[in-house]
């Protein structure tokens, strides 16, 4: 059958089909779908809750949004929502908090790697930093896999060896990701991050909370003065700017408030559709 563009840019999906808006952005290389329209208001008196909310009643449209046939298991989400705070224009589900270090110098044997040494850092999710050279890895593209196998691996371990403690929201208190450092590869930047977070996602950009929980480490090695620029590189060479913008303690921990510089870019606008009886409405992964 011929092809009738004429048709095609003429057809509207049937009323009882449910559509989602979006603008399609990328982060430094991090794919990012931001939710415009078609949910409904998400209740709760702080981004926290929202959040909890949202986990507990709207995995499906998480699924449905961010899994294969829509989307691909490395694409990040977001959901704009309404202030929760007097200085805010919108809320999404990410907090602004102060960074700090929990542990520095940790021990854990991993299974099929061995002993491996790590920094525990919060910069909005709490992540264990590994040097990449000493568990035999480099931080390019062509060891990809490889750092997704390590990544996932040293997660589990240190999850099992030791409680992750949030001073003030439960709701925080898990290892998100591993992070693995190295020398930078370009010249202006002091460092290399490669992000392995949830279920072995490898972020593209250097990660912004990472990048502020990496702020807290250098700062408590006294590495890294007050607002001095911590440039750092990710996975595919785009790059993010660290700052600690003043130190502070905070629920008992010495901590800075970061200040995280990067390029956001929109690539599109989009809308989703979820037609009655789809059975991959739920999506899926394969990996």
């Amino acid at each position: 059958m011929p092809l009738r563009l004429e048709r095609a840019r003429a057809w509207r999906a049937p009323e009882s089909w449910r559509r989602v808006r979006t603008i399609e952005a990328h982060a430094a290389g991090e794919p990012l779908r931001v939710v415009v329209e078609g949910i409904p208001p998400i209740p709760g008196a702080t981004i926290l809750e929202k959040r909890r909310f949202a986990r507990e009643h709207l995995d499906d449209l998480r699924r449905t949004l961010i899994f294969e046939p829509r989307g691909h298991a490395d694409m990040y989400g977001a959901i704009s929502t309404e202030s929760v705070t007097p200085d805010g224009d919108l809320g999404v589900l990410f907090e602004n908090v102060p960074s700090f270090v929990l542990a520095l110098d940790a021990a854990v044997d991993v299974p099929g790697i061995g002993a491996v040494r790590y920094d525990l850092a919060f910069g909005g999710a709490f992540y264990a930093f590994v040097d990449a050279a000493s568990v035999g890895l480099a931080l390019t593209p062509d060891r990809f896999r490889d750092l997704i196998v390590a990544g996932i691996a040293i997660k589990r371990a240190v999850t099992a060896a030791r409680p992750i403690p949030h001073p003030t929201e439960p709701d925080l208190s898990f290892l998100y990701g591993t992070i693995f450092t190295g020398g930078a590869l370009g010249a202006g930047a002091q460092s290399r991050n490669v992000c392995v977070f949830a279920e072995g996602e490898v972020d593209r950009s250097p990660t912004g909370t990472g990048v502020s929980a990496r702020v807290a480490i250098e700062r408590a090695r006294g590495r890294l003065g007050i607002d001095e620029p911590f440039v750092v590189e990710s996975i595919i060479g785009t790059r993010f700017v660290g700052r600690a913008l003043r130190a502070l303690r905070w629920e008992g921990h010495d901590a800075v408030v970061p200040e995280v510089e990067g390029s956001a870019w929109i690539t599109g606008r989009n809308e989703l559709l979820v037609a009655p009886g789809d059975p991959l409405s739920e999506g899926f992964v394969l990996r």
